[in-house]
């Protein structure tokens, strides 16, 4: 039977998914782990990120007992790849989540004439921390040297791709997410990167974007076509078969809440990002930077394990007894509050581990729905997807706290099943959504609120919890 490999090459780790082409089932899978990293400074080397993909695919049995027919790469979006003359690697990648280049976005907005509303309407979203275009600008700033010597810019996908087929490519999914391509223009933006300084020839640095059925190359090892490859949001979006007006709600490291659009959307506010799809539509996300780190740390200061603190969580009543978490640990993005730290109020003497818990998931969630509120109307089904996904507590509190039926996918990696997808579209000739139909893509575990919690005022009195924090309501 012919075969597909999706790749999913995350912050943490690399996992391979070995699928049938025709029904989607999967036949082995392989996982690896990339090197631990956190903010202010968050990088890692790609080659890492090779050394992974190796040992997942020898895992999976690839390519020595599975050689598939296509193979696409999606990856963690928005790092900076930059490559000497000679193709190889001039320093480690900055990630999404490092923020050093804070100071950097702040100048980019403002070099602008007409500020964030120009940025908006140039490439969809504004630069922050986490965009491409910022962590260049820091490069200039910090590492001029290494700007002068760069070659080649890639985002963490392109460079797998380019390691797979020699050639320079990416896609309009994850070039949305640089702060310098246009969804509405379906363009790369020169004028943006000429903010950057340094005088560098932006024409030769920069990679092809591919349609979204164009073959990136071939593996040479294997003779797998290579398809242009994506970022994990778009794939992931791929991977549940999204339709228009469908809500994500994906909470692992970082939270993110998209939706897929006709139309190309610009917020001069800088709360979504006007991202392009890997289908040829678009993806309109707000992320967060804060979302199971959080949970993680609360537990750990509980000295319990994921189990035990899912158990607390579910223990104590909605709205934690009015104890309210600002996660906002390392940071945020949305809110854009770079060096902030996360806050706790309405603690009173009779707080309780549960208690604790209990507001430690709800602010996450609250963190990413106030997000979310920004995308407009989302009237069709609603999906928790991420490493939170199979924890009871989250499952609950985002059915609570939307008061709406919450669909928990039976795959587990959709980011890696939508980097499938994609090879196997690009195989076949066919539509995304024959691909994911045919595969059953989208189905999973169905999740009722509790009609006795109250979810609108638990988001108020963490909206409230977050205007103390900064003085003002930005909730």
């Amino acid at each position: 039977m012919p075969i597909v490999v999706g790749v999913d090459s995350s912050t943490t780790a690399c996992k391979v998914e070995v699928r049938d082409i025709d029904t989607g089932a999967l036949v082995t899978s392989g996982r690896a782990p990339h090197p631990p990293t956190a903010p202010p400074r968050s990088e890692q080397h790609p080659r890492d990120w090779e050394s992974a993909f190796q040992a997942a695919c020898g895992a999976a049995g690839v390519p020595n007992e599975h050689v598939p027919v296509a193979i696409a790469v999606a990856a963690q979006q928005h790092g900076l790849v930059v490559l000497g003359a000679d193709g190889d690697v001039l320093r480690p990648a900055k990630l999404w989540n490092d923020t050093e280049s804070a100071p950097d976005a702040e100048e980019l907005v403002s070099a602008l004439p007409g500020g964030a509303g120009d940025w908006a309407e140039a490439c969809g979203s504004l630069p922050v921390p986490s965009f491409t275009i910022t962590k260049l600008k820091w490069l200039q700033r910090c590492e001029p040297e290494v700007l002068q010597d760069m070659a080649t810019v890639f985002l963490p996908h392109d460079w797998l791709s380019f390691r797979l087929t020699g050639r320079r490519t990416t896609d309009r999914g994850d070039a949305s997410g640089t702060g310098y391509w246009s969804p509405r223009q379906e363009r790369y933006r020169e004028d943006l990167l000429g903010l950057v300084g340094g005088g560098i020839d932006w024409s030769s640095a920069l990679p092809k974007v591919l349609a979204p059925h164009a073959v990136a190359g071939e593996w040479a090892s294997t003779g797998a076509a290579v398809a242009a490859g994506t970022g994990d949001n778009m794939a992931a979006a791929l991977g549940l078969g999204l339709r228009p007006g469908d809500l994500v709600l994906s909470l692992g490291t970082s939270g993110t809440a998209f939706t897929v659009s006709n139309e190309p959307s610009a917020d001069p506010t800088g709360t979504v990002a006007g991202f392009a799809d890997a289908t040829g539509r678009y993806l309109p996300l707000v992320c967060t930077m804060n979302a199971t780190r959080v949970t993680d740390a609360v537990a750990r200061l509980l000295t319990v394990d994921q189990a035990r603190f899912d158990d607390l969580a579910l223990q104590a009543p909605p709205g934690a007894g009015g104890l309210v978490l600002v996660p906002h640990f390392d940071g945020e993005r949305t809110p854009n509050r770079p060096l902030a730290r996360g806050t706790l109020t309405g603690v009173r003497n009779d707080v309780t581990p549960e208690l604790l818990a209990r507001a430690a998931v709800e602010g996450v969630v609250c963190n990413l729905l106030s997000g979310a509120a920004a995308l407009g109307p989302t009237d069709g089904r609603v999906f928790l997807i991420g490493g939170a996904a199979r924890s009871a507590a989250y499952r609950r509190v985002v059915a609570d706290l939307t008061g709406r039926v919450v669909v928990v996918p039976s795959d587990n990696e959709l980011v890696a099943a939508g980097a499938a997808v994609q090879a196997a579209a690009v195989h076949l000739g066919c539509d995304f959504t024959e691909v994911s139909e045919a595969w059953g893509l989208g189905r999973g575990n169905v999740v009722e609120p509790d009609g006795c919690a109250d979810g609108a005022t638990v988001r108020a009195a963490y909206a409230a919890a977050v205007g103390e924090v900064d003085g003002e309501s930005v909730g």
